[in-house]
């Protein structure tokens, strides 16, 4: 047996073993969960990341993008012409 630092005994062979049958039940239960659900149809995994776009979505999106950097470069072009006090 071994201390923790609070000074009282660990079972760490008991703990471990308690652990692995755990470990054991839990994976009885994924597996027999993984079985109804294999019995009631196809199982719908949640997917993540970017969701996907449609055609019409992505035309929308590059028509908008094609407006802002329109809008972008006729800031930076009034920007340029411009004069800085203190600069020449």
């Amino acid at each position: 047996m071994e201390l923790n630092p609070g000074g009282h005994a660990v079972d760490v062979t008991g703990a471990i073993r308690h652990l692995y049958a755990e470990k054991e039940r839990l994976e009885r239960v994924i597996a027999s969960l993984e079985e109804l659900a294999a019995t009631m149809g196809a199982v719908r995994v949640e997917r993540r990341g970017r969701k996907s776009m449609s055609d019409e979505e992505r035309v929308e999106v590059s028509n908008r993008m094609k407006r802002y950097w329109a809008s972008r470069q006729r800031v930076g072009a009034s920007r340029a012409t411009r004069k800085v006090p203190g600069r020449e």
